[in-house]
C-alpha cells in the first residue's frame, strides 16, 4: 500500500522512494571517492539537513553498506565491498573471456554465451548470435535453472560441493522445472565432470543442442561456463570439433584469468593437449 513502508525498508521521513536512493546513492559516491567522511561533511556537500543524514547513514549501516569509523567518521560497509567485488569478478571474466568467444564465434557461425551463476541459476552476461540460428532460449541478462543447458549444466557439475548440495535440496523440495530426476541429473554431472564439458541434446529447444566448458580463475574455483548453440546435427557431429574447440576456448580464457591446469580434473586425469 502506499505510504507504508515494508520491514527493513530505508526511510528518511521525507521525500518519496526514489529521491531516497537518489540521495543513498550519492553518500555511497562520496564515500567511494573520500573513503572516510562525516555526517558534516555530507550534510553539507549534499546540502541536505544533517538530520536526514544520519537516518540514512543508520539505514545503510543496517544493511551493511557503511559503517561507522572513528571521530564520527563513515566509510563503505564489507557487504557492499563484496558486492562490489563480485561484480568486478564478473566484468573480469567477461572481459577475459569475450576474445575467445569472438575466435570460437568466427570459427563456428553458431551462438556463443558466457554464463555465470547466481543462486541456483545461470545469468547470460554475455551472447554472440550465430549466423545461422539465433537460438531464444537465453537472451543476455536472461537466465536458466544451472541443470538445464549446457552452459547452466557445466556451472552445476564444476561448482563446489557445497552449491551441489544446495541444489540437490532445491531439486528435492521443487523438483526439476524441465521434469528431469534427481537420478538422470546426477548421472549428467557425473558424465559432465569426467569428460571435462556439458552437453544439452535438445533439452531446452527441439533440434537444437549445446556444448559448454568451465572457467576457472587463479584459484582454480569456478567463474562460469562458455557455451555453443545451434542446430543438433551441427553441433554434436564430431568432425565439425565443437566440443574440443569449446574446452580450448574455455581454457583459454581460464588462463587469462591465471589459471594453471592441474594434474587431475575432478579427479580423472584431462584430456590431452596433443591438439595444440
Amino acid at each position: 500500500m502506499r505510504g507504508q513502508a515494508s520491514p527493513g525498508t530505508p526511510s528518511a521521513g521525507d521525500g518519496e522512494p526514489v529521491g531516497l536512493l537518489d540521495k543513498a546513492s550519492a553518500i555511497l559516491e562520496i564515500l567511494a571517492q573520500r573513503e572516510w567522511v562525516s555526517a558534516a561533511e555530507l550534510a553539507e556537500t549534499l546540502q541536505e539537513p544533517r538530520s536526514t543524514i544520519h537516518r540514512l547513514l543508520r539505514n545503510l549501516a543496517a544493511l551493511g553498506w557503511v559503517e561507522s569509523g572513528t571521530r564520527g567518521q563513515w566509510g563503505i560497509g564489507l557487504h557492499l565491498f563484496r558486492l562490489g567485488s563480485g561484480a568486478v569478478r564478473r566484468m573480469d571474466v567477461r572481459r577475459a573471456s569475450l576474445p575467445h568467444m569472438q575466435h570460437l564465434h568466427d570459427e563456428s557461425g553458431e551462438t556463443v554465451f558466457l554464463c555465470i551463476r547466481r543462486g541456483l541459476d545461470a545469468v547470460c552476461v554475455e551472447r554472440l548470435d550465430g549466423r545461422r540460428v539465433q537460438s531464444l532460449a537465453l537472451q543476455l541478462g536472461g537466465s536458466m535453472p544451472l541443470h538445464l543447458g549446457a552452459g547452466p549444466m557445466a556451472i552445476l557439475a564444476f561448482s563446489p560441493e557445497d552449491v551441489y548440495r544446495e541444489w540437490l535440496l532445491d531439486l528435492a523440495e521443487n523438483g526439476a522445472k524441465d521434469g528431469g530426476t534427481a537420478a538422470e541429473i546426477n548421472e549428467e554431472v557425473k558424465v559432465t565432470r569426467q569428460r571435462g564439458y556439458a552437453v544439452s541434446d535438445q533439452n531446452v529447444t527441439p533440434g537444437i543442442a549445446a556444448v559448454g566448458a568451465p572457467v576457472f580463475n587463479f584459484r582454480n574455483e569456478l567463474e562460469g561456463a562458455l557455451s555453443v548453440s545451434g542446430l543438433r546435427d551441427v553441433i554434436l557431429d564430431p568432425a565439425n570439433r565443437l566440443a574440443e574447440q569449446t574446452v580450448e576456448a574455455a581454457e583459454r580464457a581460464s588462463r587469462d584469468l591465471g589459471w594453471a591446469r592441474p594434474a587431475t580434473w575432478w579427479g580423472k586425469p584431462l584430456p590431452s593437449d596433443s591438439h595444440r
